[in-house]
């Protein structure tokens, strides 16, 4: 147990970032929770993220405001369509269009930044390798190297109080991901994965970031609580 040790946790609202919270906090960090309005397609994760980290009795929810619709590139800060009823096997075969470009890299660094500020020394995030959608920054090979960048790049690295990035969940699939959080009383009707949800908040059912939730529910054996716009917890198509 680690009760006297503070931790930053990036938190998207999402089931991923939130089954991160649920651990951090069964290992006895003490959290910081910090989200992003970085110019995706919709405010609903932010309004998630809210009710997760209120949920949680985090010490301090930061959202950090930044305009990557300057750059654009994606589905997600940019005019593109978000992609939809892909086959569950192409999925992660290649980067799709829904990556955002160094988004990781970036949200790292802020993380980075608050935990020197705040004397944390332990990052929390949510990333996985398994059951995803293909993204290069988040692979075991991104969070490596920015460990690496994490020692060398802060006051508090040089000096040799080393900073250690955590990812709970990167080589789990996305039906034991679900469990665990089961386990740790996460209530994954609060989260929201959607790419493209309507204006009531309800998800499309339909992009990667959907099927590959529904996918896990449907293998843990479980319903999505979640809003769709088809009902809650539709099965995978």
């Amino acid at each position: 147990m680690n009760g006297s040790l503070k931790a930053i946790v990036l938190l998207s609202g999402g089931l991923d970032s939130s089954t991160t919270l649920a651990i951090a906090k069964e290992n006895g960090y003490i959290p910081y929770a910090l989200s992003f309005s970085y110019g995706q397609r919709h405010n609903a994760e932010i309004m998630a993220a809210r009710r997760i980290s209120k949920r949680a009795e985090v010490v301090e929810h930061k959202i950090a405001h930044i305009d990557l619709r300057l750059f654009g590139g994606s589905s997600l800060t940019a005019d593109i369509p978000v992609p939809k009823s892909r086959v569950l096997s192409d999925i992660g075969a290649g980067v799709p269009v829904t990556y955002v470009p160094a988004r990781n890299t970036i949200f790292l660094s802020f993380a980075l930044a608050w935990a020197e500020v705040v004397g944390a020394r332990d990052i929390f995030l949510g990333v996985n390798a398994l059951d995803y959608s293909g993204y290069p920054d988040c692979r075991p090979e991104f969070i490596q190297a920015f460990q690496r960048v994490a020692d060398v790049a802060t006051k508090a690295g040089v000096e040799g109080s080393r900073f250690l990035i955590h990812t709970p969940l990167i080589h789990m699939s996305k039906s034991d991901i679900i469990r665990t959080g089961v386990r740790l009383g996460v209530d994954y009707s609060a989260t929201i994965s959607c790419y493209d949800p309507d204006s009531d908040a309800r998800s499309c059912g339909q992009c990667d970031a959907c099927l590959l939730r529904l996918k896990g529910f449907q293998e843990a054996g479980l319903v999505d609580p979640a809003l769709y716009v088809s009902g809650a917890g539709v099965p995978v198509a």
